[in-house]
């Protein structure tokens, strides 16, 4: 075969195992796998609530409501996007089931706030650390020193994207955005 085959046999293969990831991980969420259902007419309702510009990379985080018209039942989510250089690479979209958003806001306020927590050896002694968290769909945030007395650099990745930068202003702006999401959450259910 020659090296033009072989690329494009390369970039096929990825292309399937990359969308048999994110369906893998879609469905371990409780919304992913309700919305996969077979048989029942699926209604997928989403509200923007913002977005950050972080270097190539543009997050944004979306309300979810998904219900199934036969029986009523709703389930309640959050859409986290991810889109890289520009329109012509696909959008990542990564749930995240409503039970999770409050860890999810807990583990990103740690996370900003880890170098002080971690420095002053309430975790480790250790002269550098990673502090992550992963949600069930793989969203993971995460902090990395490498000395103690150094800077913290802060990450966002999925199992479908790679690890990309973010700065300490942009992982605050994340928190607030999924702050503002439970609070639009919380009175959509509430019938709001």
């Amino acid at each position: 075969m020659n090296k033009l085959s072989v690329t494009l046999l390369a970039a096929m293969c990825s292309l399937v195992l990359t969308a048999a990831a994110q369906d893998t991980n879609a469905l371990r969420t409780q919304i992913g796998a309700f919305e996969a259902r077979t048989g029942a007419i699926i209604v997928k309702g989403y509200a923007p609530v913002g977005s950050i510009a972080a270097g190539p990379i543009e997050l944004s985080v979306r309300c979810k409501e998904t219900t199934d018209i036969g029986t009523g039942q709703k389930f309640y989510g959050l859409a986290v996007e991810l889109v890289a250089g520009g329109n012509n690479v696909p959008r990542d979209q990564i749930l995240v089931d409503d039970d999770e958003v409050d860890a999810l806001l807990d583990a990103i306020n740690y996370i900003v706030k880890s170098n002080y927590e971690i420095t002053t050896d309430k975790v480790t002694t250790l002269a550098s650390y990673e502090a992550s968290y992963t949600t069930k769909s793989g969203l993971r945030v995460l902090a990395h020193s490498v000395r103690k007395d150094g800077g913290v650099r802060y990450w966002l990745e999925s199992s479908a994207t790679p690890r990309f930068a973010l700065s300490a202003v942009e992982m605050t702006q994340l928190y607030n955005l999924v702050d503002q999401a439970r609070k639009n959450l919380d009175g959509l259910k509430a019938g709001k």
